[in-house]
Formats: structure tokens, C-alpha cells, sequence
């Protein structure tokens, strides 16, 4: 027996490999319709209310529907109905509440009101909440703990239901924005539109310390939040709301597109509001409920989510029209790229999102490599692997990464990260004197010129962002292209205007401004004192080593001497809120595509020391305050652009932030991934996507293929080992065979 024990062994572990080793996921899924990707960050907030991060969007808008979205196709972005049955009704009265036309002066607009009507039909996924008895009643409402004592997930619900859509359950979450329990992050800015919302959180807040405010059968200390009225809102009938703003504010329609006015029904308030619920991270923080096109099925934020087909989901069809094309013709850039292929057809294409939880960058970027998930980013540790850059600049993708039909997709983000000088500094900001405010402008103007942004982008991010020229990124109404686009403070241009280039102005400029600023070489022209400036950072910022350094270099250069003063990051925060920087390093991604959005952050009344708003430069310009005034509530057209400009010119010459990059996104993909297209306003991107599995297999297989030869020559020398033994254990068992017979014959004589 023991001498068939090796080729067994080697058989045994041949006859293993028939799937690849490697393979991370369950083997009844190989085959599935699946997309596998992964997530860095686990999500804080996936209650609608509060959720206002980039890492919670990638879930939540997959499950919850707002009334509008994002055209997932069309640059620039455009609002189309998602939920709502056509773009919203939108009426400006003055005040005698007669309505004004959509060209009429912004300051006559006394108040603006929106209607919205909700698509027929629209079903809600299945869940516990909508379930009912033969009566008609909740079946799981008043829950004792003896009932929950097994429950540790939605799935753990042996019935759900589901029910209509109605325009109740957008009023129920408009009202939810109050809840004094809450705390959303937009309370505070849509309370100057919506003052009522202030009534309700007043109300509101007075009812939840009162006791017994709830009625028999709900959940004590539930806040239902029917029984309260919230002015300036109201349901119409079924399927139709109206918003009343105060005064003019065309933006809304944008906040209409985000999780903040998504529907929450009553029944899921209620339900996770029973106690010994949140104890089991039963809430709608942790199980968001929705109409949307999948539904979340697993929560484990430090291992693993999983996005599930909604059963109940309406069938959206995917679109026929895109960018650079007319009515989904032949031509255009969606066209080429094979974006249209799919119009028409019903959607979500995939069954089910597998998000796998990657701490680090190694396992993640291989397991791409891999096929085993179907798209990745691009970080600093696999740049050069997997792209190459041009003299003149160009990107493109390594010859490894093309030869596996890797794809890789650009996009420049509508953000700005940019170093602000507080205005409140005497040295940066200058003093009230007008002279003084002279010098300490012309000292910012040559900072912004010695502070080369391409080479900082060049060597901290891999190429991946553009210098910025204003507060406005490319893709946002009130950009300029090419020569008329350029801060002419900071850069000159080069050539002819169609065939030349910006090139920033040389550090002697910088140095000429720095002198007229009342430091020449760096020293007070007075007293001969070194001039100083501190940037003022957190730990991960600009004041890492490396950056530091390469600032300090830019400052020698002028002749200034530089110093980081590192804190943490709350009293980084308490610096800011009290005016004590001097430079700080910020960003900022946009919300929505309007320049009202990112011009807002040097507007007066956002200073952050007087108002605590989010102009932390704490900058004011009277003719910058009336005219973005006048702005934000313009349409677009030629007269907005003409004030923008105005806007962007006072920006320029005032020099309040140096404006540092716009960044660019890069993604990787692999090409089995079909109708991916980057764009960071469309976040709902799920339902678009479909995964040719075929293909993918094929790609696993062949990338995956298990070798073999080590296993043989384990096997070989194992063999090599074992037949020395077995050989000596067979001659013993052959002598002693042998003694055993001799003796057994001499007995018989």
C-alpha cells in the first residue's frame, strides 16, 4: 500500500488545478453577472439625510432615487427626469405674486415655486417594512426582543412587500432634513430658502424631549413626521409636490439630482425606529431603502458589500443619445467609442455589484491584473506601470496594459485645490491702509507666479491635473479656453491664439513684484528684516517632507524664507474658524455643474471668521459681491458670461488663493466592461454598465493558469525521498518474512 502513496499525493494535487488556485471569490459565482470592484473607505452614512461623501455615493445612488439625474452620456451635464414624470414646473413671483418671466430680474423674485410630479407606477424593492398580515396590518411593527433575538440582517425577515411611489415620500424626506436627531450637513444652507425648515426642527425637537408624543403602536420616541407641517412644502396629490423658495435660486433643480431629496417612506422610519434595532445596525443609516435599480444586500464595511438586482426595479431604458453626436447618430465621441451600442435596451444589465474592502494598493492593483476585478484607479505606486507619458505630455497606456486590453479613461474633476491667503492677515492681507493693501497684493501676485503649479503636478501627482487659471474648472459654464481663459497675473501667452500656449511668467517677474511689495531680495525695504511666510497644514498635506521641501525650494528661489507649521487636524480647523493661518492649502469638488457652486467660496458674506461660511480666505471685494450676487441666479447665456468674466478678472488681479490644479481622474478598465464612461457628477453609474463574461472568463483562464511543473517536482522529489524508506521497509518486511518461515519449518521437524 505505501508504495502507491506518492503518485496518489502527486495525483491528488495535479487533479486540484483544474480552476485556477488563485481565484478569491465562491466558486458558484464563476460564470455569474457580476461586476467586482472594491472600496478603500468604508462608508460613515448611508441614511439619505446625512450621506455627503464620495465613498458613501457609490452605494447610495445606486438605491435611492431622486427626481432628476444626471444624462449619464452628455457633456456638459445635463438634468433629465429620473423619478419625476418631466422636468420640474418652476414659477417666479414677485410680490404681488404674479408670475415672472425666466428672464426677469433675479431681485424681483420674491419667491419660486417648484412642482414636481412623480412618474406613475414605481415600485419600491422588497422589504420587511411593506409587510403586512391578512388584515392589512405591519407585520413587523411592535417587535419585542424575543422576536429580534436571531435578527442580524434584513435577510433574517422571512416576508417583505413593497408598495407605490408617492410624492408623500419625497415631503417625508424634505422634512427629515430638520430632524433635530439628524444633524444633515445641508440643513443650515437650505434653511435660507426654506425657512420653514426652521419652524419644524423647532417643532420638532420641542416634540422629541416632550414624553408619550407618540401615538399607540408606533415606536416610542419615533417622530412621526406626518403629523407635522413644514411651510413652503406640501404634497399635491399622489404624485405631485410643490417646493416654495424664498427668492431666486435656479440651483435647486441641482439638489433635486442628490440622495438629500431622494424618497424615504414612512413605513422604513418606522420600522427601524423599534427598540433593539440599532443595537443590530438596523437603521437606515446602515439598510437604505429605495426605488433605484439595486438594493443592498450585504453590509460589512470592513470586508465585503454587495449590491443586488431590485426584483421590483421599472426597466429604465439605456439612452440613445450622447456626446458629440446628434440624436444618437453614427458620428460623435460616444458613438466611436461604442457608448450607444446598447440604446434602447432595458436596464440594470448586471445582476449583482461585489465591492471587496482593499486596505492597501499591492493586493488590490494585482488582483486587477488578475481579471478579479473589473476596473481600478491609477495610484502613484502603479503609474508607471501602467501608463507612459510623452515628451509633449501625452498619456497614454503601457504596452503591458494594452496587450490585455486594459482601457484607461480620463476625466478632469470639477474641483480646484488651491493655496488661500487669509485676507484677515496683516502681511498677506494688508492692513486698512490702501497703500498697504497695494504691497500686500502685489506680495500675493508673486507667490502665485514662484509657486510653479506644472511642476508640482508634474512630480507629486504623475501629470494628473491641470494649472488653474480661476476658481472654475473646464466642463463648467463661465470657463474661457485657450488665450482669453489664461490669468494674465501668472502667465503669458505664447504664439498665435489658436496655435499657442500659456507660459508662466519667469521668477524675475516674481521677484520685480516682490520689490514693489516693499521686499526686495526678500528683505523689508526699511528695516532689512527677513520676510517670512508660514503655511499653516495638517499631517498628509503639503507639509509631508517632500512637499515642504520643494515649497521651501520655490520660496528660496524669491529669496523668502518658508516655514510649515504642522498641527492636527482639529486645531487646523480652530486656525481657520479663527482667522489665525496665514497660507493654507485647500479644495473643493463641486456639487453640481453651476459656476455659482465654486465662485461662491470668495463671496463677503462667506467669510469664514465673520460668518463661519466657507470662504476661508476671507476675502470681500464689493464690486466681486455685488456682481456674484447678480450672477447666481442669472441663466446662462451671454449676460452671465459677461459678469463671470468681470468676476474672474477681480479674482486674478486681487490674487485671494493661488489657484493651484484642477485634478484628472484616471481609471483603468478591463475591455470586457462595456458603456463605462467617467464623468464625476453621475454617480447613479451601475444601471449603465454590462459586463461581456465571455470575454472575462476567457481572460481568467488565461492569465490565471495554474503552473504546474513545481507540483510534479514536489511530487518527484518527494517520491525521491520516500523510496529509500519504502525500499528498506520492504526488505526488513521480506527478512523477517523469511525468519518467520525458516522458524515455522524447524518447528514442524
Amino acid at each position: 500500500m505505501a508504495s502507491v502513496l506518492v503518485p496518489v499525493l502527486a495525483a491528488g494535487l495535479l487533479a486540484g488545478c483544474g480552476a485556477a488556485l488563485n481565484d478569491p471569490y465562491p466558486a458558484q459565482d464563476r460564470g455569474a453577472n457580476i461586476l467586482y470592484t472594491a472600496f478603500t473607505e468604508r462608508p460613515k452614512h448611508l441614511d439619505p439625510v446625512q450621506s455627503y461623501s464620495e465613498d458613501e455615493a457609490t452605494f447610495l445612488y445606486q438605491i435611492v432615487e431622486p427626481p432628476l439625474q444626471y444624462h449619464y452620456l452628455k457633456r456638459p451635464y445635463v438634468l433629465e427626469p429620473a423619478t419625476a414624470d418631466g422636468m420640474p414646473r418652476l414659477r417666479r413671483l414677485d410680490a404681488g405674486g404674479r408670475e415672472l418671466p425666466a428672464t426677469a430680474d433675479p431681485a424681483k423674485v420674491v419667491s419660486t415655486v417648484v412642482e414636481v410630479r412623480i412618474r406613475p407606477g414605481i415600485l419600491y424593492q422588497p422589504h420587511p417594512a411593506f409587510a403586512t398580515t391578512d388584515t392589512g396590518e405591519p407585520r413587523y411593527l411592535g417587535l419585542s426582543a424575543q422576536d429580534l433575538r436571531d435578527v442580524r440582517g434584513l435577510g433574517d425577515f422571512a416576508e417583505t412587500g413593497t408598495r407605490e411611489l408617492t410624492a408623500a415620500d419625497y415631503v417625508y424626506q424634505i422634512k427629515r432634513l430638520a430632524h433635530p436627531r439628524l444633524h444633515s450637513p445641508i440643513f443650515e444652507l437650505m434653511a435660507e430658502y426654506l425657512p420653514g425648515l426652521k419652524e419644524l426642527q423647532a417643532a420638532l425637537s420641542t416634540a422629541a424631549s416632550a414624553e408619550g408624543e407618540a401615538t399607540a403602536g408606533d415606536p416610542p420616541g419615533w417622530l412621526d413626521l406626518d403629523r407635522f407641517v413644514l411651510p413652503g412644502v406640501e404634497v399635491v396629490d399622489d404624485q405631485t409636490y410643490r417646493i416654495t423658495l424664498q427668492g431666486a435660486y435656479p440651483q435647486f433643480l441641482y439638489w433635486l439630482s442628490m440622495p438629500f431629496f431622494s424618497p424615504v417612506p414612512r413605513e422604513a422610519d418606522r420600522f427601524f425606529a423599534q427598540p433593539g434595532m440599532a443595537e443590530r445596525n438596523l437603521t437606515l443609516d446602515w439598510w437604505p431603502v429605495g426605488t433605484g435599480p439595486y438594493m443592498l444586500v450585504e453590509n460589512n464595511p470592513n470586508a465585503r458589500m454587495v449590491l443586488a438586482r431590485n426584483p421590483n426595479y421599472r426597466g429604465e431604458a439605456y439612452p440613445c443619445e450622447g456626446e458629440g453626436g446628434a440624436e444618437g447618430g453614427a458620428e460623435g465621441a460616444d458613438a466611436e467609442a461604442g457608448l450607444l451600442a446598447d440604446c434602447g435596451k432595458p436596464m440594470p444589465f448586471i445582476d449583482k455589484v461585489v465591492f471587496s474592502r482593499e486596505r492597501e494598493g499591492i493586493p488590490y492593483w494585482n488582483k486587477f491584473l488578475q481579471g478579479y476585478y473589473d476596473a481600478s484607479g491609477v495610484s502613484s505606486d502603479n503609474f508607471d506601470q501602467a501608463v507612459t507619458l510623452t515628451s509633449q505630455g501625452e498619456v497614454s497606456l503601457s504596452q503591458d496594459m494594452e496587450a490585455k486590453g486594459i482601457r484607461l479613461l480620463t476625466s478632469v474633476s470639477p474641483s480646484i485645490f488651491y493655496l488661500g491667503f487669509n485676507m484677515l492677515d496683516p502681511l498677506v492681507g494688508g492692513g486698512a491702509d490702501k497703500a498697504d493693501k497695494e504691497r500686500a497684493r502685489k506680495l500675493r501676485q508673486a507667490i502665485s507666479i514662484a509657486l510653479d503649479m506644472e511642476e508640482f503636478v508634474s512630480i507629486f501627482l504623475n501629470g494628473r491635473g491641470l494649472p488653474g487659471m480661476s476658481p472654475l474648472p473646464p466642463g463648467i459654464f463661465g470657463v474661457r479656453a485657450g488665450r482669453a481663459g489664461i490669468n494674465p497675473v501668472v502667465y503669458e501667452w505664447q504664439g498665435s491664439d489658436d496655435d499657442g500656449r500659456p507660459v508662466r511668467r519667469s521668477v524675475d517677474e516674481a521677484r520685480r513684484l516682490l520689490a514693489e511689495a516693499g521686499w526686495p531680495n526678500g528683505r523689508n525695504a526699511q528695516t532689512g528684516d527677513p520676510l517670512v511666510i508660514n503655511l499653516d497644514t495638517t499631517p498628509g498635506g503639503l507639509g509631508d517632507k517632500a512637499r515642504s521641501d520643494w515649497l521651501a525650494k520655490k520660496f528660496r528661489d524669491l529669496g523668502v524664507q518658508f516655514v510649515v507649521r504642522p498641527t492636527d487636524f482639529n486645531r487646523f480647523q480652530d486656525k481657520i474658524r479663527q482667522g489665525n493661518a496665514q497660507l493654507f492649502f485647500f479644495g473643493w469638488n463641486a456639487d453640481y455643474p453651476d459656476p455659482e457652486n465654486l465662485l461662491f467660496l470668495l463671496h463677503g458674506a462667506q467669510g469664514k471668521v465673520k460668518f463661519n461660511g466657507q470662504n476661508a480666505a476671507n476675502y470681500q471685494n464689493p464690486e466681486y459681491d455685488a456682481l456674484f450676487e447678480r450672477m447666481k441666479a442669472m441663466p446662462d447665456g451671454a449676460a452671465r458670461q459677461q459678469i463671470i468674466d468681470r468676476m474672474v478678472a477681480i479674482l486674478q488681479h486681487d490674487a485671494p488663493w493661488i489657484f493651484a490644479f484642477h485634478p484628472m481622474s484616471y481609471s483603468l478598465q478591463h475591455g470586457w466592461v462595456l458603456n463605462r464612461k467617467t464623468g464625476a457628477m453621475v454617480r447613479n453609474t451601475m444601471k449603465y454598465q454590462r459586463i461581456d463574461l465571455e470575454r472575462r472568463d476567457a481572460a481568467r483562464a488565461q492569465w490565471n493558469k495554474p503552473v504546474l511543473w513545481p507540483l510534479a517536482l514536489v511530487a518527484l522529489l518527494l517520491a525521491a525521498l520516500v523510496a529509500p524508506a519504502v525500499i528498506h521497509w520492504r526488505r526488513r518486511e521480506t527478512a523477517t518474512a523469511k525468519v518467520s518461515a525458516a522458524g515455522a519449518s524447524g518447528g514442524r521437524r
